[in-house]
């Protein structure tokens, strides 16, 4: 997102600019396949002052015209990890699909915390934070699913929505369920996979750029660091094993928030204002890599 400085002469000039900014059963992925222990709006600013007080031969004063909706014509789709009412459907979430290197089930339950949070839950309260931030950015906004749904949709639908979007890029939004003092977020990448329906190559390079922005904005604004369990503390994190990668034909991450199942990571997650800050990171990554900024 691009910002706005003040210009300011000999004799101050006042100027103000003003903005809102608006983040298992399974690991954290319904495909994971690793079961653990369960507007912008900116204030008008003076285009040009004809000089500056107090003086006679001062140049016009500029400002460089600010873009309102910088992510105007680009399409995110966000896919919230699993499903609040997954639970009621066990026997559909289980029927197998084809990931290209496996058959992998169609959606799980997701984690929770040890005090009942569901990972479903987060994740839908995160993806429509971010939702709102990206909208004012001027982006158009997909969901794979918004808590309208009984189940799911399977991971290989997940993808096929963010294929037929011709989205710009794609983040699915989890939380991790690993074993206690494990702690930290961080984000999957694609591997190269070409096998069956399965083919990543084009989008590898991409991911990664799209990822290393993420990484590096949900750092900077929730405070936590890179998982210290997975990635060897760079908070990346290389896949071939996850339908929704796999399948994917457009740039796509998955973002593993925090573990559910560490008492810290937690309370970070179970707090709806560290919650706007997770949001905030998301966005904030998303927004880099669509403007070419790490």
């Amino acid at each position: 997102m691009g910002s706005t400085a003040a210009v300011v002469t000999a004799a101050l000039v006042p100027t103000c600019a003003a903005g809102w900014l608006v983040w298992g059963a399974s690991s954290g992925s319904a495909d994971q396949g690793r079961y653990r222990d369960v507007p912008q709006s900116v204030a008008a600013l003076p285009s040009a002052y004809p000089h500056a007080p107090g003086t006679s031969d001062a140049k016009p004063l500029t400002t460089k015209p600010l873009a309102s909706k910088p992510l105007a014509g680009r399409v995110v789709v966000l896919d919230p990890g699993h499903n609040p009412t997954n639970n009621r459907h066990t026997s559909e979430i289980a029927r197998k699909v084809d990931i290209g290197t496996a058959r992998k089930e169609c959606d799980t339950t997701g984690t929770a915390t040890n005090a009942g949070y569901p990972e479903a839950s987060y994740t839908l309260d995160v993806s429509r934070r971010v939702r709102t931030i990206l909208a004012a950015r001027g982006a158009t906004v997909k969901f794979t699913q918004d808590g309208n749904r009984p189940y799911g949709p399977c991971i290989d639908e997940r993808a096929r929505i963010g294929n037929n979007a011709k989205a710009n890029a794609v983040v699915s939004v989890h939380a991790d369920g690993s074993a206690a003092g494990n702690r930290g977020f961080h984000v999957i990448l694609p591997a190269s996979v070409h096998k069956g329906v399965a083919d990543t190559r084009a989008i590898v390079k991409p991911s990664r750029l799209l990822g290393t922005a993420l990484k590096n904005h949900f750092a900077s604004a929730t405070g936590t660091k890179p998982s210290n369990y997975i990635g060897g503390g760079t908070g990346l994190d290389v896949r071939g094993d996850l339908g929704g990668l796999n399948l994917s034909r457009v740039p796509k991450v998955f973002i593993e928030c925090g573990n559910m199942r560490d008492p810290k990571d937690a309370a970070l997650l179970s707090s709806a204002a560290w919650r706007q800050k997770a949001a905030q990171g998301i966005a904030d990554g998303i927004t880099a890599y669509l403007e070419g900024r790490g």
